[in-house]
């Protein structure tokens, strides 16, 4: 338990730097939305002058009410405004939304975990944790989900799941960015699926990396075992994973893998 806990507040501390990133994208489109606004309400107070101007003297001719406010709409360029003001507030929006559902990720993924297991949807642990990890596969990987809709919940340590995700995304990632050094800067593929399985739910995380060679295969839950370089990983994520899975849920971890095309695990957990 200690040494899940070791790697869950390292992991966090790799995320960060990520979350950051991910947060700062969307906070700087605002930042630069709210000044845009700013000058804009600028722009619109000789509008406001002229409306005052109207309500305040009533032998205000129409004629020269319309002469200058035709000359404020050009000098203001009014149909501009009417155009990109709305798209400032959109974008506004969007992106309070995006760093607000990257916060909540991101606290939903760093919770202390109870001891205790609690019946939870796996789809809404794998969508938090493929949210907060963004950073870790975007520049290599596209990643898709294809979550069964109306998947039955399963007696979960949440936090601990969780971490297993990320270790299955974060070596997806890794294989990825090995094979595009030795072939293509194409991107990969990261599939993760659930669905279920009878008495289990199942769950495939699949990628497009280098794959595994047969002759190491059955050693990849070994503790310590890595085929990384040195700095790049302890080889204690999958050992931690199989724990996980097997020892504190009750279920099942394999692997299936071809070299050069990819690599599947499957997780099946049995239903709550």
């Amino acid at each position: 338990s200690q040494l899940v806990q070791s790697q869950k507040l390292e992991s966090i501390g790799q995320l960060a730097a990520g979350i950051a990133h991910e947060i700062n994208s969307p906070t700087q489109f605002v930042t630069d939305n709210v000044y845009f606004l700013n000058e804009t309400f600028k722009d619109m107070k000789p509008v406001f002058d002229l409306l005052f101007d109207i309500i305040g003297n009533r032998e205000s001719r129409m004629e020269d009410i319309r002469e200058r406010l035709t000359e404020i709409v050009e000098d203001i360029d009014l149909s501009y405004l009417l155009e990109e003001v709305p798209q400032a507030f959109k974008q506004t929006l969007d992106g309070l939304e995006r760093v607000s559902s990257i916060v909540k990720a991101m606290k939903r993924f760093s919770h202390p975990g109870t001891k205790e297991k609690q019946l939870y949807n796996v789809n809404e642990a794998i969508r938090t944790t493929a949210m907060v990890s963004k950073n870790e596969w975007k520049y290599v990987a596209d990643l898709s989900l294809e979550l069964e809709e109306h998947i039955p919940a399963v007696n979960l340590l949440v936090d601990e799941f969780n971490q297993v995700i990320l270790n299955m995304i974060v070596n997806a990632a890794h294989a990825i960015a090995e094979k595009q050094d030795e072939n293509t800067t194409e991107k990969g593929k990261i599939t993760i699926s659930t669905k279920d399985d009878g008495r289990h739910v199942r769950i495939d995380v699949r990628d497009t990396g280098k794959g595994i060679p047969g002759e190491i295969i059955n050693r990849v839950f070994d503790p310590f075992f890595t085929t990384k370089e040195i700095g790049k990983g302890t080889g204690q994520g999958l050992a931690i994973s199989h724990d996980i899975i097997v020892n504190k849920h009750q279920g099942f971890i394999e692997v299936q893998s071809t070299p050069g095309e990819g690599t599947m695990f499957t997780i099946r957990l049995p239903k709550g």
